[in-house]
């Protein structure tokens, strides 16, 4: 299964924190799923890192690299796709992951219950 990770995913995941639900931790772990991470992620956790809001190690990419999880720019497409998608969600940096996947058919990992107003594959938990 192809996988994108919500940014509080990643983190959780990074972090072994309780509020990764078990069905999330144990996908993320299977090594026949293909986990991607987006630069939207990387985008926002390097924002909320400079502000104070977010203390995560300066070699937070190397260990993403290390759990085996790939990048995934954003391309034209992504960007595109989130003029088309309805105002659920404000966060920028959501609707972009929600873009991005349904343009590459992604299944999402999110805890956010708005995400499920959106024509989007999420995993249950």
């Amino acid at each position: 299964m192809n996988l994108i990770l919500d940014t509080h995913v990643i983190l959780w995941w990074l972090d072994d924190n309780d509020s990764l639900p078990k069905k999330y931790r144990q996908e993320i772990a299977d090594r026949n799923n293909i986990c991607f991470v987006s630069a939207a992620s990387v985008w926002e956790i390097s924002i909320k890192s400079a502000i104070g809001k977010l203390d995560i190690p300066d070699n937070y990419l190397e260990v993403l690299l290390d759990q085996n999880f790939r990048e995934i720019p954003i391309s034209w497409q992504h960007a595109s796709k989130v003029r088309y998608l309805p105002m659920h969600h404000k966060d920028p940096f959501d609707r972009l992951l929600i873009a991005q996947a349904i343009v590459e058919d992604l299944m999402f990992l999110s805890v956010d219950k708005i995400i499920s107003k959106y024509d989007v594959k999420i995993l249950a938990i």
